[in-house]
């Protein structure tokens, strides 16, 4: 393995054309792997057009899942393949959004900084650009800095970015700077043909504005023959090993081993003047592909939430994919709209599911179908995870149906309820905006000695974990839930609020106000996930 310490930062700029959602996170993060894997020290940020100054406040429908940093700042769902990936820790300064750098100037237009100037997009937004494009190897030596820009060549949103982009690239040189284009070839059914037109219009596109992509990753569906691509090669003036192809596969943890296996890495290390050295041989990666591949046997767990999308669970949807390949299972998740459960939907929704997810969440829409979910999962004895809202959903079932208050609720819901179980915390009593103003980032937790979730962690004292959320669990009511059967077993050392609900003579019933899913890694699947899905496949071995 060869690893150059006194290297200069070197910065891959990852752009994407002809359409969106080709999986420019999944490139990114994949190769953030293999120079990982190299010796190199790396990290990944994402550059997002959009006006929002954050996803906070995105409806998921729109975005996708809102992934939250340890450090407490609410991103796009790409740094979570980045840190699934790599089991880097991301930071709020590894994304930003055009909000965010408009931010930025406008506050300091507002305290004078720019003596008078006429502020304008060329150069004090591309500058600003530039300046958070470097901004992390400021603070800390990394050998590569991969920045994925979001959304697709020709987006209006997007030229500032590309303008900065393209100034950094000259201002840093050829082997400081380059250019990975991920574009689509489409395949026409009818004519029975692979199609490089859309590939060299935004390839043309991005050289109008200045830049020359040096590797081209070209999506497809069908096997991409050495012809097609040396005619890409050379309508594009790219080098015809630079052409990657990145077809469709089974799963996208195979994509770091299909990218190795063109010698993407080796290529941008070429081009970079940097020494290519041996091939790393990715042992733990294939062993976990070998092993998702060799677990055949399906276990079925329900997704309880309102948001019937794929990407709004993505980091749940993971990390339970995690932690099935490491039972030997493959999980099949079924998702269950909690808007259609009813007392009467409930048992036949539910039919045959291991276990339930009852997912977290904001508003009032779906709320009664989670907490009748957790209420038939408590009395059959179903394993259940609740996360954040779902946690608080466990708990409010619990206070109707056990402690006899028909009326408790969450003051988020009902805010005049004479028994608000989960109340909110009262240093946001007074805070109006939104956006940031949540309990956000990792906390301590100290596990209660015994405990289930105690012995899920490994027996760990005190565990760290993600948080986004403004509800906690009403402190004045936990005797009355001790003394009926929910014992809360996981605490903040310092503030004492309630991080964690379980009900220990269930098989598995466990809440959790954090989000474990943000922390599970392909190589380091969350502990709780672990032991969740194996008491679901319990049952399926004997």
């Amino acid at each position: 393995m060869l690893f150059q310490k006194d290297m200069e930062t070197r910065y891959i700029f990852i752009t994407g054309g002809v359409a969106s959602s080709l999986g420019k996170g999944i490139i990114s993060a994949s190769l953030g792997k293999l120079l990982q894997a190299r010796g190199y020290k790396i990290t990944i940020q994402k550059f997002d057009p959009y006006i929002n100054v954050d996803p906070g406040t995105l409806n998921p429908y729109e975005h996708g899942e809102c992934y939250v940093t340890a450090d407490g700042f609410e991103t796009d769902l790409d740094l979570g393949h980045y840190e699934r990936f790599t089991g880097i820790e991301t930071t709020r300064d590894n994304s930003v959004t055009t909000g965010r750098i408009y931010l930025s100037v406008i506050e300091r237009e507002r305290r004078g900084d720019y003596l008078g100037k006429t502020i304008q997009v060329v150069p004090h937004i591309t500058d600003e650009i530039k300046r958070r494009i470097l901004l992390n190897a400021t603070k800390e030596h990394f050998d590569f800095v991969i920045t994925e820009i979001g959304g697709t060549i020709g987006d209006i949103e997007g030229q500032p970015f590309l303008e900065a982009i393209r100034q950094l690239r000259w201002q840093l040189g050829p082997q400081r700077a380059l250019n990975v284009h991920l574009t689509y070839v489409p395949y026409l059914a009818a004519a029975g043909e692979l199609k490089t037109k859309p590939t060299q219009t935004s390839v043309k596109q991005l050289q109008g504005l200045g830049i020359q992509p040096e590797v081209l990753v070209l999506r497809t569906e069908h096997e991409l023959s050495s012809d097609l691509r040396e005619k890409v090669a050379h309508f594009c003036n790219v080098d015809v090993d630079a052409v990657i192809q990145s077809q469709d596969l089974p799963s996208i943890y195979e994509v770091p081993v299909n990218m190795q296996r063109q010698g993407l890495d080796a290529i941008i290390l070429k081009k970079m003047g940097v020494e290519v050295g041996e091939t790393p041989e990715l042992g733990a990666w294939h062993d976990f592909l070998e092993r998702r591949k060799n677990a055949t046997r399906t276990v079925d767990i329900a997704l309880v939430g309102k948001y019937d999308l794929q990407d709004a669970y993505k980091s749940i949807r993971e990390s339970l994919a995690h932690a099935g390949t490491y039972n030997d299972y493959k999980v099949k998740i079924h998702f269950v709209n909690s808007e259609h459960i009813t007392k009467d939907t409930v048992a036949e929704m539910l039919k045959g599911m291991a276990g339930i997810v009852i997912c977290p969440g904001f508003g009032q829409r779906g709320i009664e179908g989670k907490i009748i979910a957790a209420e038939y999962t408590r009395t059959h004895d179903i394993p259940t995870f609740g996360i954040c809202l779902g946690m608080q959903m466990m708990v409010i079932e619990f206070a109707r149906n056990v402690l006899g208050y028909a009326d408790a609720n969450s003051s988020e819901m009902d805010p005049v309820t004479p028994h608000n179980v989960i109340d909110m915390m009262e240093e946001q009593k007074n805070i109006t905006q939104m956006g940031g103003t949540m309990r956000l980032g990792a906390y301590d937790c100290e596990l209660l000695n015994g405990s289930h979730t105690w012995k899920a962690y490994g027996e760990k004292p005190m565990v760290r974990e993600r948080h986004r959320h403004r509800y906690e669990f009403n402190d004045k009511y936990r005797h009355e839930y001790e003394k009926n059967g929910m014992h809360c077993v996981g605490l903040n050392p310092e503030s004492k609020l309630v991080e964690i609900v379980e009900i220990p003579e269930l098989r598995w019933y466990i809440g959790t106000q954090f989000h474990p899913e943000y922390s599970s890694t392909v190589l380091h699947p969350h502990p709780l996930f672990m032991s969740f899905v194996k008491e679901c496949v319990r049952d399926l071995k004997n």
